[in-house]
């Protein structure tokens, strides 16, 4: 697995990349000339090379194409018998990695499950007997041939991303404000006819360190907001919890939350907090889905939200409740983004993908939602409160839909794809080259990459294949060879 000689890359490379700062190659010159985005390497100088079909040793089955030299084992399947006794839940999405007991590695994992039903896990601990989403803990060793598994949170619904903590937690979202409040979505689930017990939209902390059985009473952090949460990152210098939103068919914001108790100190992101909304200052309701060019460079400053948990009159429509929060926001001029997804936090640098995000490239097909582009990709620098349009992706070729993302420890951004028919993990560079490292070969599985998150010694990447198939894959090889 190259373990000695990754460890050692890694130290090798720290002092110069602490010195450098995180991607401040792609921070300087974001761009070719044209302005949006470079064009893609399908493997060559800029990544690891040809991708070709490599068998899984779990089974010998053929599901993914990486580059020579690599390998990957596949285990937490949907359906699979958990060691608490439980069923593997469907619908693998974000997911991060923590230290566990005795070398092995923890990794908590959301599960986007759509629809109405029993919760999993202990139902005394559920949020909502009703919702059938939740988080389920997997501790492995490095190439996943160890695996054990067992339900950490329960009740929740539509878990789609969130983040890790410093002191050893998951902060999953929920992307949805369905419940018996409000009307029904557009798979017809919440409204008050429907199975659903409690209001959802809210974000769950699950301690990684809890073994089966030993996970927390689902309790939302209901100051955070109640919106369509994607994914989030904290920070320990400003004592936030940054968000994003994924509200598909209208303008989206970027969060964040200030706990009312420091949470270095408390070790958890405690309720009564404040919750802000990100604007581009000197310019009121700032358009970021179109009309930028990658390169260019805002600074920013906060609104605060008045009513971030509201109490509705009536039974409002769903797509009336979705948008309750943020255009709090949008009416003191806070920024609008095309669904953003994925976020993490590298060396107090916020990234962040914008799905649809971008300028439509000519004579190719606007997908359904807000947004008309193939892609963005943002950064957030907490330091100075600049926000740069780091990519923009000109073809669906080169990059499409990108959805969850993770910073490699070399300093490379790794994004998740989400489109139809082929999806990739693709590798965005310091120097802002784009180039293939995965793609999904499931036959019939045109379905998304989710949850890519690399262990604590960086040896290893695992990550979800999302959809009707809902499995988990580490993956392994010569990382020194190229930028992740």
């Amino acid at each position: 697995m190259g373990n000695v000689s990754r460890r050692r890359l890694i130290q090798m490379g720290a002092a110069s990349a602490v010195a450098v700062g995180p991607l401040q190659g792609l921070l300087a010159r974001p761009v070719a000339a044209g302005g949006k985005g470079r064009g893609r390497s399908p493997g060559g100088a800029a990544g690891y090379g040809p991708l070709s079909p490599l068998p899984d040793l779990r089974d010998g089955v053929v599901r993914l194409e990486l580059p020579e030299g690599f390998q990957y084992r596949s285990f937490g399947i949907v359906g699979s018998v958990m060691d608490d006794g439980g069923i593997t839940p469907p619908r693998h999405d974000g997911m991060s990695t923590f230290k566990g007991p005795k070398g092995s590695i923890r990794l908590v994992r959301n599960h986007e499950v759509l629809f109405a039903g029993a919760a999993i896990g202990d139902p005394v601990k559920a949020y909502d007997p009703m919702a059938a989403g939740g988080t389920t803990t997997l501790q492995v060793n490095a190439d996943a041939s160890s695996v054990e598994s067992w339900v950490s949170i329960g009740g929740t619904h539509f878990n789609c991303a969130g983040g890790s903590t410093p002191w050893g937690s998951w902060i999953t979202c929920e992307e949805t404000v369905n419940g018996p409040d409000v009307g029904p979505d557009f798979l017809g689930q919440g409204g008050p006819d429907g199975a659903l017990t409690k209001p959802h939209g809210y974000i769950f902390e699950v301690p990684a360190d809890a073994g089966p059985g030993e996970g927390p009473v689902a309790t939302p952090v209901r100051s955070a907001g109640r919106f369509a949460h994607e994914a989030c990152a904290y920070d320990a210098a400003t004592q936030a919890l940054y968000m994003t939103e994924d509200n598909f068919l209208f303008p989206s914001g970027i969060y964040r939350y200030l706990p009312p108790t420091n949470p270095n100190a408390a070790k958890r992101i405690d309720d009564g907090g404040e919750l802000q909304m990100l604007k581009i200052v000197g310019e009121d309701g700032a358009e970021m889905a179109f009309g930028r060019t990658a390169g260019d460079t805002f600074q920013v400053e906060w609104v605060t939200i008045p009513d971030p948990d509201p109490t509705f009159v009536g039974v409002p429509s769903n797509n009336e409740a979705i948008q309750a929060v943020g255009l709090q926001g949008f009416a003191q001029g806070a920024a609008k983004f095309s669904r953003p997804e994925g976020m993490i936090n590298h060396a107090r640098v916020l990234y962040w993908n914008c799905t649809q995000g971008g300028d439509p490239p000519p004579g190719e097909p606007i997908e359904f939602g807000y947004g008309d582009g193939r892609g963005q990709v943002f950064a957030l620098d907490l330091a100075t409160n600049t926000l740069t349009l780091l990519y923009e992706s000109p073809s669906m070729e080169v990059l499409d839909l990108p959805d969850n993302l993770t910073v490699t420890p070399r300093g490379t951004l790794l994004l998740c794809e989400d489109n139809s028919p082929d999806n990739f993990l693709r590798g965005l560079t310091r120097a802002g080259d784009l180039f293939d490292f995965a793609k999904n070969i499931i036959p019939g599985g045109d379905e998304e990459f989710a949850g890519a998150t690399f262990s604590q010694d960086g040896d290893t990447l695992f990550v979800n294949i999302q959809g009707s198939i809902g499995i988990t894959f580490a993956i392994w090889g010569p990382w020194e060879r190229g930028p992740l």
